[in-house]
């Protein structure tokens, strides 16, 4: 048995007990990475190029906080090759201008999790990927897509670097915005709460005692799995704006909550208040119609 199958032998009875949901990043999707970028200005997040994908169709650009997790804007590449935009992933979403379409998490033991999730009899597809900053800096990564249901779009998708993280996550260096420390929340827009919790217990069993309630503003109710970053979010009439979502997209992330404070003024749109937390929203009609929120 190598070093890595005794670690793993070694820590799995400790990570049944308990799921590893750091969020490593979560992916917008759109069209025009440019216009994306200066969407996210029109809310005082700042931006830095990542490079194109090595997969002939997509680039991307950060917004990254000092936590380590980070924005993730994708889009064609120049000169991109249509056919595979059309075979990625995530496609309907790039070209369906979606917004929020996927999130990953970076477990402190990867082949641990990937070997937890499967003891629970969920697939795990391991894939290698990687791209080259514009400085040249290359990089390299591998993923594990749970259940095969889309990469990261209902279940996270794992992520392990196999170059330096932060030239992964800090294009410059440093990270590009302080006043939010972090992601905070993925907000997963589901058609009903019971079935998503039961999907989503799946791989991750402490799903099973979520907190709930009713927020009119966003037009949905809501479950929070406490002490996690996810909150599931079902729509309250077939009016809502998160029924036309899934009606659109199926189901998947449809906001971001970002941890810090939102110091302008200016930029907001409304609060919420979650599960006894104050919580302010950007204007979505800024950012392409999808929410982003901030709490402190």
């Amino acid at each position: 048995m190598n070093a890595r199958a005794l670690l793993v032998a070694a820590i799995l009875p400790i990570l049944i007990q308990g799921a590893d949901l750091k969020i490593d990043h979560v992916t917008v999707a759109g069209m025009n990475l440019d216009k994306m970028e200066k969407q996210l200005a029109s809310v005082g997040l700042h931006t830095e190029s990542g490079g194109p994908h090595t997969n002939h169709a997509t680039q991307m650009a950060i917004s990254s906080f000092p936590d380590g997790s980070y924005i993730e804007l994708i889009a064609p590449q120049q000169n991109y090759d249509a056919a595979a935009l059309g075979a990625h992933q995530w496609g309907k979403f790039i070209q369906g201008d979606a917004g929020p379409c996927a999130w990953a998490v970076r477990p402190k033991f990867f082949d641990a999790e990937v070997a937890r999730i499967r003891a629970a009899g969920v697939p795990v597809k391991l894939v290698g990927g990687g791209r080259t900053r514009p400085d040249g800096t290359a990089l390299k990564w591998q993923t594990a897509d749970v259940a095969g249901a889309g990469v990261g779009v209902f279940l996270p998708f794992l992520i392990r670097d196999e170059t330096p993280r932060q030239n992964r996550a800090f294009p410059g260096g440093k990270p590009a915005n302080r006043d939010q420390s972090g992601i905070l929340r993925v907000v997963i827009a589901v058609s009903k709460l019971s079935d998503a919790l039961e999907r989503f217990g799946l791989a991750y069993s402490d799903a099973a005692r979520p907190l709930r309630q009713v927020d009119r503003k966003f037009g949905a109710e809501l479950a929070w799995i406490a002490d996690s970053p996810v909150v599931f979010a079902a729509p309250l009439g077939s009016d809502s704006w998160v029924a036309e979502r899934i009606a659109k997209f199926g189901e998947g992330p449809i906001a971001f909550v970002l941890s810090g404070k939102n110091k302008s003024k200016e930029s907001v749109w409304g609060t919420s208040q979650w599960f006894g937390r104050d919580l302010t929203w950007f204007d979505p009609r800024k950012l392409g119609d999808w929410w982003l929120g901030v709490q402190e």
